[in-house]
């Protein structure tokens, strides 16, 4: 047989996304092409959470067919509805002639004119999303998008769910558990383990270049500086820590500061508009307890997961649809503390062997989760260990095979009587 044609349409080349689409390109019974809506990450430009102009250095456009769709909105970009408007999208894809088309979001108008359009209604339409409701909302806002959203899921042979707060999100709104595949969330394992050894090396001269002790247990956050991520919610529970300690040390008639801060630091990694409040925050805590790395490209983030010994991510709201961090700190063997808001929590952690979960904003129930972490450094290198494991089965090889059952079974059931 042929291979199945699928198109994949998707906002602009993303440093997951790439090598995943190289995997899909390499399979026998399979071509595909990608149709993207706009070139943030190829060609550089300023990102404003991040405030500073970067593009990828990890290779986004080599290994699979793919264009650029002319996009003619005044102000590109995925910040707004308006801004992904490619008139000449579903021309292009009637031109390719797809067996299936893969959409990667739908809040956006090419994308919403795509789904309703006439022309392109014989052509079976699989969707991928990673949106939860593990910070529900009350009132009539959220049933009325729910409405919508289920007006919107009904144009899809299928939706493939990243996770299982996905799958709760997407049976929530009205899709019937038989259109729905799993195809986990993932990140470039192979990259980032053949990566480790070299990382370890160069993570333990880049902690002396900061001046952390070279002994300290090493809490990592690594992101954009911004109010959704919550850093300071970080930062608080990390300081009550601190000060507890520094009492707990005059007391005993201990030596103050120095000796216990020497036991664990906060290493902050990224960018944004939150850092000189996070800074003056930490006051003269900087430079001996809590340090500060801007922004680090993709190349760099072996070694900076290497850093650290446990990764933090205390988001909160729906903006972390998922925590691809989380994935890649894994493949570094290390553990990590999530939010509930987190969409990997009920997936990637599990309380005690992978990591834990706090509740979303609960800086106390944070600073529990840190204070179990730091009390026994060993276990965390086994817990690290576990969480290796645990990312194995959230590969792009698995997330391939989710995609080739679900395009098969999707042309299976058109042609059925």
């Amino acid at each position: 047989m042929p291979p199945l044609r699928l198109a994949i349409v998707v906002s602009h080349p993303i440093q997951y996304y790439s090598p995943w689409f190289r995997d899909l390109a390499s399979q026998s019974d399979l071509r595909i092409k990608v149709f993207y809506l706009w070139d943030f990450g190829v060609t550089e430009k300023r990102d404003p959470t991040f405030g500073t102009s970067f593009k990828w250095d990890v290779p986004l456009m080599e290994g699979y067919e793919s264009t650029f769709v002319p996009n003619v909105a005044r102000d590109p970009g995925t910040h707004h509805f308006n801004g992904l408007d490619n008139p000449k999208l579903n021309d292009d894809l009637l031109g390719w002639r797809p067996d299936a088309i893969l959409l990667i979001g739908y809040n956006y108008k090419s994308l919403l004119k795509l789904i309703f359009s006439p022309r392109l209604r014989r052509i079976p339409i699989l969707f991928r999303g990673d949106s939860h409701e593990l910070c529900p909302s009350i009132g009539w806002k959220p049933r009325l998008s729910r409405f919508l959203r289920s007006l919107i899921f009904r144009r899809f042979d299928r939706v493939l769910a990243v996770g299982s707060a996905s799958v709760d999100y997407f049976r929530g709104s009205g899709v019937s558990h038989d259109k729905i595949s799993i195809v986990p969330h993932c990140i470039d394992n192979e990259r980032f383990r053949a990566a480790a050894p070299a990382a370890q090396e160069d993570a333990r001269l880049w902690k002396h270049e900061l001046g952390m002790p070279k002994e300290a247990t090493v809490i990592l956050f690594a992101g954009k500086l911004e109010e959704k991520k919550r850093p300071q919610d970080l930062l608080a529970a990390f300081l009550r820590i601190l000060t507890e300690g520094s009492r707990e040390s005059r007391v005993e008639g201990r030596a103050t500061g120095d000796e216990k801060c020497a036991t664990s630091v906060l290493l902050f990694v990224g960018s944004g508009h939150l850092e000189n409040d996070l800074r003056a925050m930490a006051g003269d805590r900087v430079g001996r307890d809590v340090f500060f790395s801007p922004f680090q490209n993709q190349l760099a983030m072996p070694k900076v997961y290497a850093a650290g010994d446990i990764l933090v991510l205390p988001s909160f709201g729906r903006s972390e649809t998922w925590g691809l961090a989380v994935n890649e700190a894994m493949n570094l063997a290390r553990p990590a503390i999530v939010s509930s808001h987190v969409g990997c929590g009920p997936d990637l952690i599990e309380a005690g062997v992978t990591g834990w979960v706090f509740r979303a904003g609960d800086a106390s129930d944070l600073e529990k989760c840190l204070r179990e972490a730091l009390s026994d450094p060993a276990r965390l290198k086994r817990m690290g260990l576990a969480a290796r494991d645990k990312v194995n089965g959230f590969s792009y090889e698995v997330a391939t095979k989710g995609v080739v059952k679900a395009v098969r079974e999707v042309g299976e059931r058109r042609k059925a009587p």
